[in-house]
This record gives C-alpha cells, structure tokens and sequence, in this order.
C-alpha cells in the first residue's frame, strides 16, 4: 500500500483515483472544483477543495509523507507547471505528472517531473499499432524498438506444443504468457498445449513481430 497525493480531478485524474482505491492505495486528491471533489470521495481516503498553485496550500498537506504526487492537470498548462514546479520544491519523493502536448511533456521534465505520461500521445501510438497490424489484441512498448504484444493464436498452432512449434527459434518472439479467458499463465514451458481459445502474450523487436504478423514470414 502506497500513499498518494493526486492532483487534478478531471476524466484521466478521476480513472486514476478508482484504480488506485481499487489496488487499496491511501489517496488524497485535490482539485479545485467542488463537484469533482465530491465525484470521487468514495473512491479515496480524503479529498479536498483546494488550488494547487498555491505554495501555502500545498505545504500544509505536507506533501514529502507521500510516496508518489500524480499532477493529473492536462488542460491547464501553467498550473500543470507551477503545481509540478511547486512540488518539486517542497520536497516530493516522486512526481508524476500528465502532459497535453510535446513542449508540455519538456517542460514537465525540465522542471523536475519524475515521470512523464502523454496519453494522447500513448494512445495514439497504440492505435496505429492494433489498427494497421492483424490480430494484435494489445500493445505495450517497453522499449523504442521492443513491445510486448497480445496477439490472437494462429491457427496453424492450434494442437501443437510450444516446443514442437520451436517459436523462439523459428520466429525469434518470447511467449511470455497466455491468457485464457479471465486466466492469464505466465508459466510457459515447452509442453504447454496451444488450443483456439487461447491469446498469447509476445515479446520481441518491433520490426521482427511485425513481420511475423503481417509479411510473408506471417505466422501460421
């Protein structure tokens, strides 16, 4: 269990506040207007009305008790800058703030953001991917040129084990794990049995899962 302090109560920062009730984090979320405050109080452990631009304020919630500050400000440029600017200064352990543009983003980061997330930026990226590349189900990028990748099982794998298959070798992809409706098994050995109702969780460089995927090399 961590302890947070959320800032900015807005679609992405009230998703954020349920997830985080949800993984039983302990949760203080400011925003300056009334009726988000009160949208989230049941999914937090206090809340309250407040300017995050406002240095007295935030020392008075003593903001280096938390773990992590999550700036969830996207549409308000300068006080995304000022509250993470302030935060920063008083001390924060860890500051995460959310960015609406590219120079948002380096602006974040030079004034001493920990963590930068652009979900529009993020989601776009994702939904090139899934769209422009058969069954891909998810995408997640771990590093500029690797991803793992949830992809639909090929029907040519259907009946067979990962061994007889011999998919890093031939493919050069990593099963990392397999979901199975709700059940996800990250215990994948060479015996496993590939069956149609399964996905399969994939890592590998980009451009070879990509090819694998879509080009001549597809899987099958």
């Amino acid at each position: 269990m961590k302890s947070i302090l959320l800032i900015g109560l807005g679609r992405f920062g009230g998703n954020i506040a349920k997830k985080l009730h949800e993984m039983n984090d302990e949760v203080l979320a400011i925003d300056r207007n009334e009726q988000r405050v009160n949208d989230v109080m049941d999914h937090v452990t206090n809340a309250q009305i407040g300017d995050s631009t406002d240095r007295n304020f935030l020392n008075q919630l003593g903001v280096r008790n938390f773990d992590c500050c999550i700036v969830a400000i996207g549409d308000h440029f300068q006080d995304s800058v000022i509250t993470t600017s302030l935060l920063k200064e008083l001390g924060a352990q860890k500051i995460v703030a959310r960015a609406s543009s590219a120079i948002h983003e380096n602006f974040l980061k030079k004034i001493g953001a920990d963590d930068v997330v652009y979900p529009e930026k993020q989601m776009a990226a994702w939904t090139a991917v899934r769209c422009s590349i058969d069954r891909i189900l998810d995408y997640i990028p771990i590093s500029s040129d690797h991803a793992v990748y949830e992809i639909e099982m090929p029907e040519g794998w259907v009946g067979h084990t990962v061994g007889e298959l011999d998919i890093r070798r031939r493919y050069q992809i990593t099963i990392m794990g397999i979901r199975n409706g709700d059940d996800l098994n990250l215990t994948v050995t060479p015996d496993t049995m590939l069956t149609h109702d399964m996905t399969l969780m994939v890592l590998g460089e980009n451009s070879v899962v990509q090819k694998c995927l879509q080009g001549k090399h597809k899987l099958r």
